[in-house]
């Protein structure tokens, strides 16, 4: 065992004195603009460089290590992506400035929306939901106009048991009542769908890979049975990474698909934001997508507003530019033989992983996984060891937990995702840990972690009662 996370006692910079007074730079400030209340010290450059470095040794990220978060892919994101996203020429841009001054920012919008509308197999993309809850929010208000447009009234939105906790969220926040179907051997149970829409079902949410890895191969069977209802069939592109280039939403039939810019063409993950969750559509949804949509008449791009029967903006401005300006160079970089690669990698580390982990951990439902695999840490219970505490105990070793205990079909269930940019020594070595942590003395495992710098939280409190401020702690 060699890692050890680093472990420093940081106090907050604004608890630090001054160390520069009035012999340091002056302002490039005007004077009117400084303000004398801000409780900001003065601070020499290498302790303000020590102090966020130290506090960046004390996390764990994606560029530290193997981070095997099942269903939010964690991949790497190319460095170059940040240097495109930090050019002058996109830095500085404004987002009040005229149309006509950014028409090279409006190109690579409306590039990148024909780019995810191939990819997804619609007719047409909008790119300002902010993050990929707030594009299933946007695609149930298209469908809700779709439907209202029509004179129907529809109320329910079914899923699946495996289905992302994002969407029935989503569907009760919009108002609508959430049906829940079982699986059937891991895949959407054909029957309990058939039952469960009708005439009140305004979508079917689905992703496709599951949340199990499995490829829902009943899928066009699905669409039939939703449409025959009448009713919309939506993607969540969680999983999207494992077929990108393979297939698409659009040839299995899908009327709305979201796209988590994070997870498939690789702008960091959210975290809190920014991020970017843009929709696609078929072609007769297209007239409701919110407002402007970019467009270009052969000559110049624009803004199009005269969309009466739009459902308004969801988002200021266009979104978040410099997250699809990222996204929108990894698709360049890559090609389309190199997104197809992405997935193919995608999809052999984690049935690799999986194969390596045959014997240590029991893994349900059988079959060819796609980008990841859930696997079961049930046969640990006997000897009073969780899921959870595989979880913490990983971290001793340098490796980031998986998923856990979802999706809930699965007992004690350690989601796992390997991107495409892991290595195999990498898979090999995560195979290698779990096996030692299953057959090491159980009390090890539960008291874990040792050397991180923080141990366990109570997660339940962090969740419920957040502290926003370190005000609030009365420090």
């Amino acid at each position: 065992m060699s890692y050890r996370q680093a472990r420093y006692e940081v106090p907050l910079i604004l608890e630090l004195e001054d160390t520069v007074g009035e012999d340091g730079p002056e302002s490039e400030l005007p004077q009117p603009l400084l303000r004398d209340e801000l409780r900001i010290p003065n601070l020499r450059e290498s302790q303000v460089t020590r102090h966020y470095f130290r506090l960046s040794q004390m996390n764990f990220g994606v560029d530290t290590g193997f981070y095997p978060l099942g269903s939010c892919t964690m991949k790497h994101t190319p460095k170059i992506l940040e240097r495109v996203a930090s050019s002058p020429k996109a830095k500085f841009l404004h987002p009040e400035q005229d149309w006509s001054t950014v028409q090279g920012a409006l190109q690579i919008l409306y590039e990148l929306q024909g780019m995810l509308a191939t990819l997804g197999g619609v007719h047409s993309v909008t790119l300002q939901p902010a993050a990929g809850a707030q594009g299933e929010f946007t695609g149930l208000l298209v469908a809700r106009a779709h439907h209202e447009d029509n004179g129907e009234k529809r109320t329910q939105v079914v899923l699946p048991d495996s289905a992302h906790g994002t969407n029935p969220a989503s569907a009760a926040m919009m108002g609508f009542e959430v049906i829940e179907i079982p699986s059937n051997e891991g895949r959407v149970d054909l029957s309990a769908l058939e039952k469960a829409v009708g005439e009140k079902t305004a979508a079917f949410m689905i992703t496709n890979p599951n949340t199990l890895g499995l490829f829902e191969s009943d899928i066009l069977e699905i669409a039939r049975i939703v449409h025959d209802a009448g009713a919309v069939l939506y993607y969540d592109g969680a999983n999207l990474n494992a077929i990108m280039g393979r297939t698409n939403p659009g040839r299995m039939r899908f009327d709305i698909v979201h796209f988590n810019l994070h997870k498939t063409f690789a702008t960091p993950h959210g975290g809190g934001g920014p991020g970017a969750g843009p929709i696609g559509v078929v072609d007769r949804l297209d007239e409701y997508l919110p407002v402007p949509v970019v467009a270009y008449d052969g000559e110049r791009y624009y803004l199009e507003h005269d969309r009466p029967k739009s459902i308004g903006k969801v988002r200021s401005y266009l979104g978040n530019f410099a997250v699809l300006l990222k996204a929108y160079a990894y698709i360049k970089l890559q090609g389309g033989d190199g997104l197809k690669r992405v997935s193919d990698r995608a999809v052999l580390n984690s049935n690799y992983l999986s194969s390596k982990l045959e014997g240590v951990l029991d893994i349900p439902y059988n079959g060819l996984r796609k980008h990841e695999f859930v696997a079961s840490a049930s046969c640990l219970k006997e000897r009073g060891v969780r899921a959870k505490d595989v979880c913490k105990r990983l971290i001793d070793f340098g490796f980031h937990p998986p998923t856990a205990y979802f999706p809930q079909l699965v007992d004690e269930a350690l989601m796992i995702e390997p991107t495409e940019s892991e290595t195999k020594e990498t898979l090999d070595r995560f195979a290698e840990v779990m096996r030692e942590i299953v057959n090491e003395d159980p009390e090890i495992t539960r008291n874990a972690p040792h050397n991180a710098s923080v141990k366990r939280v109570d997660d339940v409190a962090a969740a419920r009662k957040p502290v926003l401020s370190f005000k609030m702690m009365g420090r």
